[in-house]
C-alpha cells in the first residue's frame, strides 16, 4: 500500500497541484461532483488522466468489468466470475487483492514529467 500512496503523492507534487487536502467525500454524486478541478484543467493543451483501482485486480475485459458483470450481465464476464471466484464474491472483495506489487512510481512520474503534459492521478481505494 505504501507504494501506491507514494505514487499518488509523487504525481500530485510533480503536477504542481496547489491544494493538497485531506478532504473526505461521501459516496454520492453530489459529494463527488463537489471536488475542485485543477486550475490547469481548462488551460492545458494536453493532459493525462490516470485511473487505477480495484477493477484492475481481475485484469479481465475492461475497466468497466464490474458493470459488465453485474449491470449488463455480459456473458464473458459472468462466466469469468463463475470460473474464478466464489458465488457470493463482491466488488469490495477485490480490495485486499489490490497490492500494486509491480508499481514503480519514479518511472511513472518521470514519464509524465517528460511528456510535457499536465496530469492528474485518481486512485480508487474502494
Amino acid at each position: 500500500m505504501s507504494s501506491i500512496i507514494t505514487f499518488a503523492l509523487v504525481l500530485v507534487c510533480t503536477s504542481q497541484l496547489a491544494d493538497i487536502s485531506a478532504t473526505r467525500y461521501d459516496p454520492t454524486w453530489e459529494s463527488l461532483d463537489s471536488r475542485p478541478i485543477p486550475s490547469w484543467y481548462d488551460e492545458a493543451k494536453f493532459g493525462i488522466f490516470m485511473h487505477w483501482g480495484v477493477y484492475s485486480v481481475p485484469s479481465f475485459y475492461s475497466e468497466w468489468f464490474w458493470w459488465c458483470w453485474k449491470g449488463a450481465h455480459t456473458q464473458e464476464c459472468v462466466d469469468f466470475m463463475k470460473k474464478n471466484y466464489r458465488p457470493d464474491f463482491s466488488y469490495a472483495d477485490f480490495g485486499p487483492m489490490f497490492k500494486a506489487e509491480f508499481l514503480n512510481p519514479d518511472q511513472w512520474a518521470d514519464l509524465l514529467a517528460r511528456s510535457g503534459a499536465r496530469y492528474s492521478f485518481i486512485l480508487y481505494l474502494f
